[in-house]
């Protein structure tokens, strides 16, 4: 099914080319559009599957960040048939709000679009932490974390992805006179 999420990610405009700056400040010559994706329901239903079989400790609730992993933690949650809840910065901090709670004790999984850095899954898994909750994996349609798994659990893609990034002062698109637009909904 490799192929099929990777085609089903081209064939929705989710994978970009171009001279990106990254949240992390990075530069990078490849950028991975989700919510291009996730307009399409019954695509993104079969790409999270892919990610949804390789889960090894089912959980109790599925929690995603806001903006990126909120429509990836609802599907996953349909397909478990478990509840799905989603944390939000406030004043640029994560946080579990609208009266969401977790019950002590609960195994989560933690879901997002695409892992670069795993910050956002970081903070939300840090914005859950006084629920005493059982983090049992972290759940992402792209991984682009180069083999990296900074997360003290396992983690699941639908595909990964290696694609380069660059500090900015040696970015090779910069040399080349290129200037980077800033893809997705974080600030910095």
């Amino acid at each position: 099914m490799g192929d099929t999420v990777m085609s089903l990610l081209e064939q929705t405009g989710a994978v970009l080319k171009g001279h990106f700056l990254l949240s992390s400040g990075r530069h990078s010559g490849g950028y991975v559009q989700c919510a291009k994706l996730l307009r399409f329901p019954d695509k993104a239903a079969a790409v999270l599957a892919e990610a949804i079989k390789k889960i090894e400790n089912l959980p109790d609730v599925v929690v995603g960040p806001a903006i990126g992993g909120i429509n990836v933690s609802y599907e996953v949650a349909r397909q478990l048939g478990v509840e799905s809840l989603f944390t939000e910065r406030v004043d640029n901090v994560m946080q579990l709000r609208r009266g969401f709670e977790i019950q002590n004790g609960a195994k989560v999984l933690i879901t997002e679009d695409v892992l670069t850095t795993g910050r956002s899954a970081k903070e939300a898994i840090e914005a859950i932490r006084p629920f005493e909750v059982e983090i049992v994996g972290v759940l992402c349609i792209v991984d682009r974390m180069m083999g990296h798994n900074p997360f003290d659990a396992p983690l699941y893609s639908a595909a990964t992805l290696d694609i380069e990034t660059y500090e900015a002062d040696a970015c090779p698109l910069c040399k080349a006179g290129g200037r980077p637009v800033k893809p997705g909904s974080r600030k910095f």
